[in-house]
């Protein structure tokens, strides 16, 4: 009579416990909180293992660290972090294993730091890892002071089986925290493509015998690249391209200061030299030591037919000749922008331009495009092509696309790897 009413109770036990896993499992998957979810883990721990205390530790494999959220002893949720290699916690993520404590002070792996932030006195502990089907370990399940003696066997498996059901729920919620982040970059990355593409300049000016066109291709949906045209007061034009260290939105937003501030200073009496000292110094309070912006600005007076120019960092700039198809490059006349308080710059005399002449600005990129052979697109074959057009009636824009296709042709496939920028100025044939 007395085995028939152990084995009533004892399947009585395992039909409860199972009831118990079933509606655990039902929690979990309707909890889309990574807390809640941690908190769902925790009580359900307490309640299975009849305990007085259950512990969620996430494991940060990228730091090799713990960590979870606890009540301190004032009342406040406090985070603690500490390495995988430390306490009962990291031996049974590291082993992995399920740790047993019966007396928790008394073994030597034992992490007493949370007893003394919460001011809770452990006992004994039950520990397991929480692993996921693959063998991955997401983190530990640790639960404190049996209430009515020791944990034993039958507690041991009814964690295991727990923390089975936890740590496909945390995985299942890290992979949805991930896609969600994911989803709202790519949601911010767009809205970025769409202001950075905005301040792209939308109208040539307009300069009696020459022509003028820019275009921007970023390897991204925003990129380190950028290039700008406006007018002066007094009829001259501000020509700009920019390409700041990186790529992605911090770049994106340095070259989108250097527009917006070299517009802002821009006036009659301003030189390039006097523009790009006065954007150096406030780059050079704003950006941090690891960032610089290569950056050339132009002055095109029509009424003389000179570009007066200052390249901090960047270069070189192109002169074709249209008579001849010389090809005279244009090198940096001071260092980039952003490293230097005080700039040196060194004397640089104005390109002239004869009829047919064109000036080109380009970021490297295209120079530096390489096929599957390993060989970049280079400047050889960039001066070919320009000296190409001096045969043919192109607008500034079809060279640029006709450039563009070239490189395509030259990279035979291979992924674009940095931004692509280019401005062309071309004085007509015909003009005086």
């Amino acid at each position: 009579m007395h085995d028939s009413t152990d084995h009533h109770n004892s399947t009585n036990d395992a039909v409860a416990d199972l009831y118990l896993l079933v509606e655990v499992a039902r929690q979990l998957g309707e909890t889309f909180d990574l807390d809640s979810l941690l908190k769902s883990i925790e009580q359900a721990g307490c309640m299975a293992l009849r305990c007085e205390r259950a512990n969620v530790y996430l494991y940060d494999a990228h730091h090799d660290e713990l960590h979870s959220k606890i009540i301190a002893n004032d009342g406040r949720i406090e985070e603690i972090r500490f390495s995988a290699t430390r306490g009962i916690v990291g031996d049974s993520v590291k082993t992995p294993s399920v740790i047993l404590a019966l007396d928790a002070y008394a073994d030597p792996r034992f992490n007493p730091d949370v007893d003394r932030i919460t001011g809770f006195r452990t006992r004994n502990s039950l520990t397991l890892p929480l692993v996921v089907p693959g063998g991955e370990v997401v983190g530990a399940l640790q639960v404190l002071n049996k209430i009515d003696g020791q944990f034993n066997d039958h507690d041991q498996l009814l964690a295991s089986a727990l923390g089975s059901l936890a740590g496909v729920a945390i995985k299942r919620q890290r992979l949805f925290d991930e896609a969600e982040a994911k989803h709202q970059l790519e949601r911010e990355l767009d809205i970025a493509h769409d202001v950075q593409q905005r301040l792209l300049p939308t109208n040539v000016p307009q300069v009696s015998g020459y022509d003028i066109a820019g275009w921007s291709l970023p390897t991204g949906q925003t990129g380190g690249d950028l290039y700008d045209y406006f007018s002066l007061v007094d009829g001259r034009v501000a020509i700009m391209i920019a390409d700041a260290t990186g790529h992605g939105i911090g770049p994106a937003l340095i070259v989108s200061q250097c527009r917006s501030v070299l517009r802002a200073i821009a006036n009659e009496q301003a030189t390039p030299a006097q523009l790009i000292r006065r954007l150096n110094a406030l780059l050079c309070d704003d950006l941090p030591c690891d960032r610089f912006v290569t950056l050339c600005l132009c002055i095109l007076n029509s009424c003389e037919h000179r570009i007066d120019y200052v390249s901090g960092g960047h270069g070189p700039q192109w002169h074709i000749e249209g008579a001849t198809g010389q090809v005279r490059p244009y090198d940096a006349t001071c260092v980039p922008l952003g490293i230097l308080k005080e700039l040196e710059m060194d004397a640089i005399e104005p390109v002239f331009m004869a009829p047919g002449d064109l000036f080109v600005m380009i970021t490297d990129g295209f120079l530096e495009w390489m096929n599957p052979a390993d060989e970049r697109y280079g400047r050889d074959r960039l001066i070919k092509l320009l000296q190409q057009h001096r045969d043919r009636d192109e607008s500034c824009t079809e060279l640029i696309q006709r450039l563009y296709q070239d490189v395509l042709a030259f990279s035979q496939g291979t992924p674009q790897k940095d931004d692509l920028t280019v401005v062309v100025i071309k004085r007509g044939r015909s003009s005086l």
